[in-house]
């Protein structure tokens, strides 16, 4: 079986662990994903079944819309409520002022990993040098805040809802938006709602992928692609490897025999072979 599907990841598990779901699920090992959920988030994963496993760096979108709640008055050694406190203050900031720190950092700036990630430095991953207690420089890189909104703020929440670049943390994002108004602040809950095309709205629980009540997506749902149905004579030529050549502006051709994928090409390269 090959597809693409849209999972709405639940709070308390991991990427991984919705992965092996899928696994069991569909009686498959080759299942992947195209950017990994910290437990605490929830929402948009986007899942690739058999040979779409592929396309993960394909679908792995420019940017992601989330829905975001910052605590107020507490830091944490993860930047998440599930973390170990590491400072608490009240604090007492009115809302308008609250609301033009957070928009400010609508742009691009140079963002610190968090030390609880994956990211790996000298070969080894970050949570690693974490747990171990030792220290190592952080990595920064380059984000963008294309759009941030407030959405509420109630007591010591804040709700807001942003677009960023891929790459984007947004547990860093919340550690500098209070470093930038001179309070503590942790991630106290986070909701992916959007990757790329792929939208919250379309996506299914695992629970209802178990009940059969769920769409996989196809190649032509999820890329720009150019689709051609092969005659006798060019089924034979792309089984045979020969090298196909099109004049077409758009970066991905699927060729179809009597209605079933035969190959996918990427800039007029075989890409996935589908008899193979």
């Amino acid at each position: 079986m090959n597809g693409i599907l849209i999972v709405n990841k639940e709070k308390g598990v991991t990427s991984r662990d919705v992965v092996n779901d899928i696994c069991h699920i569909f009686g498959t090992k080759k299942v992947g994903h195209t950017g990994t959920l910290d437990p605490i988030a929830q929402g948009v994963l986007v899942v690739t079944i058999g040979k779409y496993t592929k396309l993960c760096d394909d679908l792995t979108s420019t940017f992601k819309e989330y829905i975001a709640e910052m605590k107020l008055g507490v830091s944490t050694d993860t930047l998440d409520i599930t973390g170990d406190v590491i400072k608490e203050e009240k604090v007492e900031l009115g809302n308008s002022v609250i609301i033009e720190g957070i928009k400010s950092f609508k742009g691009k700036y140079e963002q610190e990993v968090p030390i609880y990630s994956s990211v790996k430095v000298n070969g080894k991953k970050l949570y690693d040098y974490a747990r171990a207690g030792e220290k190592v420089e952080l990595p920064k890189r380059e984000v963008e805040i294309k759009e941030i909104e407030v959405l509420e703020i109630k007591d010591d929440i804040v709700t807001f809802k942003c677009l960023v670049s891929k790459g984007t943390y947004i547990r860093s994002l919340i550690r500098d938006i209070g470093n930038y108004l001179n309070i503590p602040t942790t991630m106290n809950n986070l909701i992916r709602t959007k990757q790329g095309k792929f939208d919250i709205e379309d996506s299914y629980t695992i629970e209802e992928i178990r009940n059969n009540e769920y769409k996989l997506l196809d190649l032509e749902d999820v890329l720009d692609i150019d689709v051609i149905e092969c005659d006798d004579n060019l089924y034979k030529k792309i089984s045979s490897g020969v090298k196909q050549e099109k004049d077409s502006n758009k970066e991905y051709t699927l060729y179809k025999y009597k209605n079933n994928n035969v190959a996918l090409y990427k800039n007029n390269k075989m890409y996935i072979y589908f008899e193979s």
